[in-house]
């Protein structure tokens, strides 16, 4: 397992930086927000790493800090405008791209290779920190690229375990949530595309501990991406990779048949 240069890890370093220099300079966060044109709260946010700098922060900073550049050159690299996709996880995005099998447990939302256009924007709306309107837009357009793996030549070997809840959560309201439902079901008809629910009434399974995403490369070399509220990371070296294949396998063992999980989906769209 190795991490991955994050934004969440260049956050946190970037703002231990600028405490250390603001320490120094012997202003608090409200004198330096003062200074920069940015409120105390926001200049607390950075030094958390719970946001990233964003417009003239670093460049105002360094300057009023007298850091001499240190601060602007371990700042957040903002996204490109062509790329919306996280620094961190654009990697990934590659290797998913041309996979030749990918495999995934979620119990929040729906996977983003299932979300419908509508579904994908209530998720980023509801994002904290929140997105402006023109990111929002960018990755929704992002998520839906991606998708073109349901359909890619050769077809790859896909499949998902979700949690039931995923998908009686009302995200979005009703009318998306029955949308999204009715697209599940039509996605679940694809010969290479399996989605199984797990039963909401087993006492246990074995992907308690979180979601995973898991991935076969073109070259049949093995990845994991595991994404949670402190971070995320790829595994690569056994024995964890190993195990969290294994793990899957079992989970899938323990869910719903695909047969029973398209007449529950099904069912499911038609009673809301």
């Amino acid at each position: 397992m190795h991490s991955s240069d994050q934004p969440e890890s260049v956050a946190v370093m970037f703002g231990l930086l600028l405490r250390h220099f603001r320490e120094l300079a012997g202003l608090s966060q409200e004198q330096l927000g003062r200074r920069i044109g940015y409120s105390k709260s926001q200049v607390a946010m950075v030094e958390r790493g719970a946001r990233p700098p964003k417009g003239v922060f670093v460049q105002r900073a360094d300057e009023v800090l007298g850091a001499r550049g240190a601060l602007m050159a371990v700042a957040p690299k903002p996204p490109s405008k062509g790329n919306p996709l996280p620094e961190w996880f654009a990697p990934f995005a590659e290797e998913e791209e041309k996979a030749w099998a990918r495999h995934a447990y979620e119990n929040q939302v729906v996977p983003g290779l299932l979300q419908t256009e509508a579904y994908a924007r209530a998720v980023f709306m509801s994002r904290y920190p929140t997105y402006d309107d023109d990111e929002i837009e960018a990755k929704v357009a992002a998520r839906l690229e991606r998708q073109r793996l349901l359909s890619r030549r050769p077809l790859p070997d896909i499949s998902f375990v979700l949690e039931t809840v995923v998908l009686t959560r009302p995200i979005g309201g009703r009318r998306v949530t029955k949308a999204q439902l009715r697209h599940l079901a039509e996605v679940a008809q694809l010969r290479h595309v399996r989605i199984q629910l797990m039963d909401p009434n087993r006492e246990d399974h074995a992907a308690l501990d979180g979601p995973f995403v898991l991935l076969e490369t073109d070259k049949r070399q093995q990845l994991a991406y595991i994404e949670g509220q402190g971070g995320s990371f790829f595994v690569t070296e056994h024995p964890r990779l190993g195990n969290l294949f294994g793990k899957y396998g079992v989970t899938r063992a323990q869910a719903y048949s695909p047969e029973r999980t398209l007449e529950m989906i099904e069912k499911m769209a038609e009673e809301l």
